[in-house]
């Protein structure tokens, strides 16, 4: 129904609880999924994730039948200066959302690029080479766990704001095996040029999430803002890439009773475009 390649987060769906999500997801046609677990943003995966939920979490995504591509999920401001045990919590998240991802046989797990804040702890600079640092040591101990490990920047909301951060941000992630996810709309809202983003991150992008914007203002459905997804799309194939893209409908222009037939609306739309120029 939709284009192979094309997938949903279920955190389009996160004002229902998990397995609602997943059956609204698959009744909608969508065979692959990205399964959020970013507090305050979808509950879908417990912040609080002990064995037992992670248990509990990959038997529901299991039992549902539908592929997930990443875990969105986040440990923590990784600009933060921790303590001992504040090194040893975060550690015990991120070996907990890696085990989930694990069970759950998604590629990778899908990490922030800093703290929900613009302003730097202790410097542009220092802080750039602290969350490459833990990206780095994130992605090593992905890698025991058979799985990936990916950032999402640029990210509007986040310490990577904007094209020139994200630029530092993947130069220091530069042979890490670190992948970059890109967002259209963070793009847009931080003001900068998807054609620039992309001249800047040629060739390192994993995966790309799907939903609009205008300046400012990330929480638009597909079609209802500023962001050039034909000419994105086309840039992408046309740069060789082959990954995959999800819906993430986190959006606040419709209701709630709405949100299944905007995410089938922008699938056709999108599938649209990745047909014939961006067939595998």
């Amino acid at each position: 129904m939709f284009h192979s390649r094309l997938g949903c987060s279920s955190i389009s769906f996160r004002h229902q609880d998990l397995g609602r999500a997943l059956r609204a997801m698959k009744e909608l046609g969508f065979e692959e999924i990205d399964l959020g677990a970013l507090p305050g943003v979808c509950d879908h995966v417990p912040y609080e994730l002990n064995a037992a939920a992670v248990d509990a979490v990959s038997a529901e995504v299991n039992a549902s039948g539908l592929r997930v591509r990443s875990v969105n999920g986040d440990v923590g401001d990784l600009n933060k200066v921790l303590d001992a045990e504040g090194r040893a919590a975060r550690e015990r998240h991120l070996d907990a959302l890696l085990t989930l991802t694990a069970n759950i046989g998604a590629k990778a797990l899908v990490l922030p690029c800093g703290a929900l804040d613009h302003t730097p702890v202790r410097s542009v600079e220092e802080d750039l080479d602290l969350v490459a640092a833990q990206l780095t040591g994130a992605g090593q101990r992905a890698a025991e766990f058979g799985v990936e490990l990916w950032t999402e920047s640029l990210h509007f909301l986040r310490f990577c704001w904007n094209l020139e951060r994200a630029g530092l941000l993947a130069d220091r992630l530069a042979g890490s095996g670190v992948g970059i996810v890109m967002d259209f709309s963070h793009i847009v809202a931080a003001g900068e040029d998807i054609q620039a983003y992309l001249d800047r991150h040629a060739g390192r992008i994993s995966h790309v999430h799907l939903r609009d914007a205008v300046p400012g203002n990330i929480n638009l459905s597909i079609g209802n803002g500023d962001a050039d997804f034909a000419g994105g799309l086309k840039r992408l194939a046309a740069d060789g890439y082959t990954g995959h893209f999800s819906l993430e409908l986190e959006t606040r222009d419709v209701t709630n009773d709405e949100r299944p037939a905007a995410a089938a609306k922008a699938a056709s739309f999108i599938t649209d475009l990745l047909q014939p120029s961006n067939a595998p």
